[in-house]
């Protein structure tokens, strides 16, 4: 397991929460890779598959959700930076073998802070939109596994997940 970092960046020596000064801090390219995985009924998957679902295609909207929820991420997270991603990337890879959906988000930036939040909440929203426009034919779909998959730039430099693809 991963040592956890001493200081808290977003609380200050008061212990009130704080957006983190990055005005000093260099420009450097970054990319986020995160994962969400929604598993459900089989014949749930088969619709989704067969783009017979009576919504449409599924899939295509929560991939347009998934890259909406990354340009949007400051709005809903309180004390995230906004940024100007230059690249959203969203896969949605049904796999039947395990009844599920599985979510890549990697989202890309040249700036003073990482996209992790950014390729979070798109693997979030993407897999919640699914859930959403499936919910009338299964309500027991789980979503689980959203993580960080791999980061790269910034002062802290690569990290990747263990168990990541």
């Amino acid at each position: 397991m991963e040592k956890p970092n001493q200081t808290l960046t977003h609380i200050d020596q008061q212990g009130n929460a704080q957006m983190v000064d990055i005005t000093e801090k260099p420009a450097t390219h970054r990319l986020a890779r995160a994962q969400s995985i929604i598993t459900m009924q089989p014949d749930t998957l088969a619709m989704i598959m067969s783009g017979s679902h009576k919504k449409g295609d599924v899939l295509a909207v929560a991939r347009i959700a998934g890259i909406q929820a990354a340009k949007r991420c400051s709005d809903i997270i309180p004390l995230c930076h906004p940024l100007m991603l230059t690249s959203v990337k969203v896969q949605l890879l049904p796999e039947p073998e395990h009844n599920h959906v599985r979510v890549i988000t990697e989202c890309k930036v040249t700036g003073q802070t990482g996209v992790e939040m950014e390729a979070l909440a798109a693997a979030s929203a993407a897999t919640l939109t699914l859930y959403d426009m499936c919910k009338a034919v299964d309500k027991g779909m789980v979503i689980q596994e959203t993580k960080l998959l791999e980061k790269q730039g910034g002062r802290s430099g690569h990290w990747q997940a263990e168990d990541s693809q």
